[in-house]
């Protein structure tokens, strides 16, 4: 990289002013001669100075570097954003798959729900539908009950029925006068199941699964609790 140097141009002066001094100073005597000095002595600080003055190549190369700084920021600047949006898309795709998972299952779990509240609904309007009959063995109301009681609460719901009357739908507790299969007390409350809560099983079973939801959450609730106090 070339550049003006003044050094040369301040050295010819010096040399040239000290000729002139001396001409003068031959010519006007001491004083002019002192000042000659003088004038030299200033001369020759100044030119002590560099002065470097950049030529139009440095100033169109000092362009070409800042252009150059400033498209590999931008460049840099374009790829930390491309990535930042590719990894917020993953996050979006991700939490997107995981809310449709969910989304499945939950509507998963509710199909299988229906499903088996149809079942339920169909099975005792079924058993309700059934020919009444002048009277039941324990087996035919064990039937009746497998047929109305959700699946995973019949053993519970059988181990009550087997303390409280057996599966006798007739049993009477002969001091308090409590009835049927679920001994309730007293025995005309089933009536809110059917008129015909004293001979028909169903109707009685009907009751019971009603009562134990509304006040233990479910026959297996109840269990529970029969097992802690030996009446529910």
């Amino acid at each position: 990289m070339s550049r003006i140097s003044v050094r040369g141009f301040a050295v010819a002066s010096a040399t040239a002013v000290t000729a002139v001094g001396s001409a003068v100073g031959v010519a006007s005597g001491d004083e002019q001669k002192s000042d000659a000095k003088d004038g030299l002595e200033v001369v020759a600080a100044d030119a002590s100075l560099l002065v470097e003055i950049p030529t139009a190549e440095d100033a169109q190369l000092q362009t070409a570097s800042l252009t150059q700084q400033a498209e590999a920021q931008s460049t840099v600047a374009d790829s930390e954003a491309r990535i930042a949006a590719q990894e917020a898309a993953r996050l979006q795709a991700a939490a997107d798959a995981s809310a449709k998972k969910d989304a499945e299952e939950e509507a998963e779990r509710q199909a299988q729900a229906e499903a088996e509240a149809a079942a339920a609904a169909a099975a005792a309007e079924e058993a309700a539908n059934a020919p009444v009959q002048s009277s039941y063995t324990a087996a035919e109301v064990q039937a009746i009950a497998q047929s109305m009681v959700p699946a995973d609460q019949y053993e519970c719901f059988s181990a009550i029925v087997d303390h409280e009357s057996g599966w006798d739908y007739t049993a009477t507790n002969p001091t308090s006068g409590a009835y049927g299969l679920m001994q309730a007390l007293p025995g005309d409350k089933m009536a809110s199941a059917g008129a015909d809560w004293r001979t028909n099983p169903a109707t009685q079973i009907e009751w019971g699964l009603m009562y134990m939801d509304d006040r233990y959450g479910s026959p297996c609730g109840a269990w529970e609790f029969w097992q802690v106090n030996n009446w529910y």
